[in-house]
């Protein structure tokens, strides 16, 4: 079924690329080009609570590069981690993994490397958009994912693979390339959803409504409000994977009181 919605895609795409390509290659050309965020790659959010903190490590693309924040603490990694330990009540140490321009297959190479030893209760892998604009195949993409969340719940951690942003509000794109795009990228996100329900990972929606204000300048990037709104949407999103089992029933009682 996915194999046959990709080629749904391509025989749809392929009388347009004509008119696609050169408004890409425009778009490339012309597009802003704003910098990583700035300041360390390590952080700790929540330290007025007591308690051992809970580890959480982001590797992906752009956004967990933190581009479009002035730091890393205003980008996904920082307010992924602020949301966390105010939902939890506890310290959460971060880390952030991320370049610019990287697609999943890419990562396994050039930056699973640089964390593989990284102690970790929770990995969130944040990939699409340069997929999505690199054409991966089916192939690679599905392999890629599997390479790096198999590696950390070997470990022992609890991996989650955020949603695929949907590149059909990215401002910065023509209306065209928009339509193309945010329909490939749907494609990969349901794909990287079967992925998970088949290895039982946990898959988190990139289910926002795109505000203007939700990007940065260059129209392509989450503004520091749209990380604050990503990062206490995925919070919600897998806020009791991080609960230990304990805690999860303790909450489950007092909510029925």
């Amino acid at each position: 079924m996915m194999h046959l919605a990709g080629l749904c895609w391509w025989a749809a795409a392929l009388p347009l690329l004509p008119l696609a390509l050169p408004m890409a290659v425009h778009t490339r050309r012309t597009a802003l080009r704003l910098a990583p965020a700035a300041g360390p790659e390590r952080g700790l959010a929540g330290g007025e609570f007591e308690g051992e903190p809970l580890r959480l490590l982001l590797i992906g693309e752009s956004t967990v590069a933190g581009v479009g924040a002035s730091c890393l603490d205003f980008a996904l990694a920082g307010q992924l981690a602020a949301a966390l330990a105010m939902r939890l009540g506890r310290p959460v140490a971060w880390r952030a993994c991320g370049e610019n321009g990287i697609t999943a297959g890419e990562a396994l190479e050039r930056l699973l490397p640089q964390v593989a030893q990284e102690p970790a209760d929770l990995v969130l892998l944040v990939f699409g958009v340069n997929d999505t604009t690199h054409f991966s195949s089916s192939h690679s993409w599905l392999g890629s994912l599997q390479g790096l969340a198999r590696h950390f719940t070997e470990r022992g951690a609890q991996v989650v693979l955020a949603g695929v942003p949907p590149l059909q509000h990215f401002s910065a794109l023509p209306w065209l390339l928009r339509q193309l795009l945010g329909w490939r990228a749907r494609l990969l996100d349901r794909q990287q959803r079967a992925l998970a329900q088949r290895e039982g990972l946990a898959c988190c929606a990139t289910s926002l409504e795109m505000r203007p204000e939700y990007l940065a300048l260059d129209g392509y990037h989450p503004s520091p409000l749209g990380y604050r709104v990503w990062g206490e949407s995925l919070a919600d999103g897998f806020v009791e994977l991080a609960l230990p089992p304990k805690e999860t029933e303790e909450l489950a009682l007092d909510l029925s009181v």
